[in-house]
């Protein structure tokens, strides 16, 4: 198909997909259970570590976290003590263990307490037209405390050529002001044209067929092939395509 019919065809999927409906079998219903910014950062960046695999999984296991954390996130990573991180001895999604856990809620104090929150590292390392280095800087930024080397896999680093998945698409929940009651929108110091689609088995394979993406594996290359293709379509919000790819891969077995 020419370019405006491939606009056209993605443009209908993503209003298909980007709409409340999305929310009920999405990880991004655990921060929708939040109201305040803190926590909705926080929900949403749990919820996003931990999700691959199962989709129902990932939401079950997002909310034990939430639970284990008196759902108050916020309250939580500020004021915790040894005894409420017992509360996360038996957590465990996949690879991602209580150990891991009791680091990252470590690691979001000390950014709530020394950085100014989440929100104000990705801003001060991300570029004008991208957030990958942003994100790079930010593993760095989080990894300042003390840590087990193994709880480092748990979050992506573009600059060694991952697709960094499960980051990008939490900056799209907290930057992207959708108008649909999905995405957030609650950062406006990132603008959406810095995103970069999430990028996963389902996105990648119907990019693929849409020859968006010839690249075979899903890693930074790939992504930036796709964000240059995506960007082509909708310079101003290139990521609102990943509900149309998500979509089309995951509801449609496109």
């Amino acid at each position: 198909m020419t370019k405006e019919q491939l606009k056209e065809f993605l443009d209908e999927k993503v209003t298909l997909y980007n709409n409340p409906n999305f929310i009920e079998t999405d990880p991004i219903q655990i921060p929708h259970a939040f109201t305040s910014k803190e926590d909705i950062e926080i929900a949403g960046f749990l919820a996003a570590t931990i999700a691959w695999g199962n989709r129902k999984m990932i939401i079950k296991s997002a909310q034990k976290l939430m639970d284990a954390m008196g759902n108050a996130p916020f309250d939580f990573v500020m004021h915790h003590t040894a005894k409420d991180l017992k509360n996360l001895d038996h957590f465990v999604h996949r690879t991602f263990n209580n150990l891991d856990a009791i680091t990252f809620i470590q690691s979001l104090q000390n950014i709530y307490k020394n950085h100014n929150g989440l929100e104000a590292v990705f801003h001060k390392f991300s570029e004008k037209h991208s957030t990958q280095k942003g994100i790079s800087e930010f593993k760095k930024v989080f990894f300042e405390i003390p840590h087990a080397s193994r709880t480092t896999k748990h979050i992506s680093d573009p600059l060694n050529n991952s697709a960094a998945k499960r980051i990008n698409m939490f900056l799209r929940w907290m930057v992207r002001n959708d108008n649909k009651g999905v995405d957030f929108g609650i950062w406006n110091s990132i603008s959406p044209e810095a995103l970069s689609c999430p990028l996963d088995v389902h996105s990648g394979n119907v990019a693929r067929k849409l020859e968006l993406l010839t690249r075979k594996q899903n890693d930074a290359k790939a992504l930036a092939e796709l964000d240059t293709n995506l960007r082509v379509l909708d310079s101003t919000d290139p990521v609102k395509y990943d509900f149309a790819l998500f979509g089309l891969g995951v509801f449609e077995r496109f």
